[in-house]
């Protein structure tokens, strides 16, 4: 399992590494017992990054908290490159009264429940979305 931080053009400090990446691991088990992680690589970057990446890839010309890229090759080890965007995480946590840590993380499990095959696009599924993000907090800040 390799799972790694990289700063684009923005810091960020993440506690607990370690644990952190055991954790990811495990939110990947509970959805697919027969997957497993060969490469999960998240980009910390800014608005402006994130959004050269959102018009360049996804013909999008908004900004965006993340985006998940799925590169496996295969149908069971997984390989991403996850990028998000510390200015929208840190507007998010103002906006929604939540801590920069808890918001970050929220953004950090979101990106996972998308390669587990979780989405987002619908109400219903937005709604299974949000409410894994919150048992994923509540689970990992209560440990």
């Amino acid at each position: 399992m390799a799972i790694h931080f990289h700063q684009a053009d923005q810091s960020v400090v993440l506690k607990n590494k370690i644990r952190l990446k055991h954790f990811l691991a495990s939110i990947v088990q509970d959805f697919r017992k027969n997957h497993r992680i060969d490469t999960i690589n998240y980009i910390f970057c800014s608005d402006e990054y994130l959004l050269t990446i959102n018009q360049e890839y996804l013909q999008h010309d908004t900004y965006t908290d993340i985006i998940t890229f799925d590169l496996s090759n295969n149908k069971t080890e997984i390989v991403s490159d996850i990028y998000i965007s510390i200015d929208r995480v840190k507007e998010n946590a103002q906006k929604f009264n939540s801590s920069m840590e808890q918001e970050l993380h929220r953004v950090l499990f979101h990106g996972i429940l998308h390669l587990c095959g979780l989405k987002d696009k619908s109400k219903q599924d937005a709604a299974l979305m949000r409410a894994k993000e919150e048992y994923y907090l509540n689970t990992y800040f209560k440990q």
